[in-house]
């Protein structure tokens, strides 16, 4: 028999490890330990999220005849780490050998692979053929000069589904709608309602273990709504299809305070334990186009990050790692301020983001790489303080397409590996993309003076400290023009006001919470 090893973000029945299971013979392994909980200390919903649609899967495999063995995290005797508890089943098992699907992170790829020698049977790593690419593509595509940038490798990806293609040609005549899809949303404008899920008997009893376990970690239980199940993940779907998708090219971009979720698809937490697959998400959104009740711009962007985006950073990961990680091109190396886990800050963008995130587990990509992102990088957070930050808070965050977003896309550590500028921006972007610098307590169009919105002087002190690196970067030319034009003495008065910042950012938080002068 064999002994078919599960983990929490292999939630799919036609999961590779899956394939060719013999009821009658072989055994399910799944298991819950402390040591996937606690490696960074997750989002509370994060990890109810993955307990119980761990729970609800080894029901659904049950209920097709095949044998589960469950370890639960609260079972007498549970080791609380997968190679422990791989080798008790084992012991229980005596099977001929392990099968296992690729996993999702460098570091558990290195466990699979000491497993032989750690259990003494044979385990075969099976290729995770739920993506479009695998990292042995990649590398191929790579060689021929097809990864330098992401939109090259979503031209191929398109190439080779065949979505929103007319022969060999994009259709509508454009590969990337990307121009239109950079919207604010109109003043007082009121975002529909979307669905979420209501927690059932069995994510109920999850939540009470989470609390009692990890009653500490960031994040708060009673917003809970991720589906976690394949039928709800379909529900949402089908929500995000029939309500968010025709109007999201417009304003997938834009912000609005007290609004969490907007247009956006929300399906990031499902999709990326398994109950929904890329394809078939990208599949439904081009027949919304072809039935004519979503635009090309909204279709197109979404099949974009889908097939594109998401495609791409993991065959960096993949094929970068484990070095990429060690990168830190601008040599970035402050502490991650304490406001990112009280949300105790002046700043109001920063903290309705926060906000959201302990709320939800959740922020979209605009709030992550240029409210929260851009603050990391304008004031040099070590690239390993904010990217441990970002794959404990999000519901939807492995490290697989955490890392290189973070490292890459927010930090600019690797390089300019995944992009060629870095996505530093000052407050008058966040000014046209939300509402949240109306009613904050910060000039967000002062440049400098006690008033300033700290977004503005550290913006420009990033420029001038990375000169040498930025400043023939023709992406980045209107910038520099302006700096140029700056006189001796605002140059110097950035500089002082940067400086000033960031020993009040390392000195010890006010006793109220909230950092003082001017945070």
């Amino acid at each position: 028999m064999r002994l078919v090893f599960i983990l929490g973000d292999q939630l799919t029945r036609g999961i590779s490890s899956l394939d060719g299971i013999e009821p009658a013979r072989d055994v399910v392994l799944m298991v819950e330990v402390a040591a996937e909980a606690t490696y960074v200390r997750h989002h509370k919903q994060k990890l109810v999220l993955v307990l119980s649609a761990m729970r609800h899967f080894a029901e659904e495999l049950r209920a097709e005849g095949i044998r589960v063995d469950y370890v639960r995290l609260d079972d007498p005797g549970n080791l609380q780490d997968f190679t422990g508890e791989l080798a008790r089943a084992v012991a229980r098992h005596r099977p001929e050998a392990v099968v296992v699907t690729h996993p999702g992170e460098w570091r558990v790829l290195e466990l699979m692979r000491g497993w032989p020698g750690r259990i003494g049977v044979p385990v075969e790593i099976r290729e995770d053929d739920r993506f479009l690419c695998a990292p042995a593509e990649f590398a191929l595509l790579t060689a021929a000069g097809k990864t330098g940038r992401m939109e090259y490798f979503y031209r191929e990806m398109r190439r080779r589904t065949g979505l929103l293609m007319e022969g060999a040609k994009p259709l509508g005549g454009k590969w990337n709608f990307d121009a239109e899809n950079r919207k604010a949303l109109p003043r007082g404008h009121r975002a529909p309602r979307r669905r979420r899920f209501a927690p059932d008997a069995v994510t109920a009893e999850v939540m009470t273990l989470v609390e009692a376990r990890f009653g500490d970690h960031f994040g708060r239980l009673d917003r809970f709504g991720w589906p976690v199940t394949r039928a709800e993940a379909l529900q949402a779907l089908e929500d995000f299809l029939r309500v968010g998708l025709p109007s999201f090219g417009d304003w997938q971009d834009a912000m609005q305070a007290g609004e969490d979720f907007l247009y956006h698809a929300l399906i990031a937490p499902a999709l990326n334990i398994g109950l929904l697959t890329a394809l078939e998400v990208a599949a439904a959104a081009e027949r919304e186009y072809h039935a004519g009740r979503a635009p090309l711009n909204a279709v197109e962007g979404f099949i974009r990050q889908v097939i594109g985006w998401r495609e791409f950073v993991r065959g960096i990961y993949w094929t970068e790692m484990p070095g990429y990680a060690a990168t830190n091109a601008l040599n970035a190396t402050r502490p991650l301020p304490a406001f990112y886990w009280t949300g105790a800050t002046r700043m109001r963008c920063l903290a309705e983001v926060i906000r959201g995130t302990r709320d939800n587990a959740y922020a979209h990509h605009i709030q992550r790489l240029m409210v929260t992102g851009n603050f990391a990088l304008l004031a040099g957070i070590a690239p390993a303080e904010i990217e441990e930050w970002y794959l404990a808070v999000y519901a939807d965050a492995f490290e697989w397409v955490e890392l290189p977003n973070v490292h890459g896309m927010v930090a600019h550590a690797d390089g300019g590996r995944l992009g060629s500028k870095p996505y530093a921006a000052a407050a008058a972007y966040i000014g046209r993309m939300s509402d949240y610098c109306r009613g904050c307590g910060h000039d967000a169009k002062a440049r400098t003076g006690k008033n300033a919105c700290p977004m503005n002087y550290l913006y420009w002190n990033f420029l001038i400290t990375h000169q040498d690196r930025f400043g023939k970067n023709p992406r980045m030319a209107l910038p520099y023009k302006a700096l140029t034009a700056m006189g001796e003495g605002e140059r110097a008065a950035i500089m002082a006001e940067a400086e000033a910042f960031f020993a009040r950012m390392a000195a010890p938080e006010a006793p109220s919470g909230q950092l003082s002068l001017g945070w």
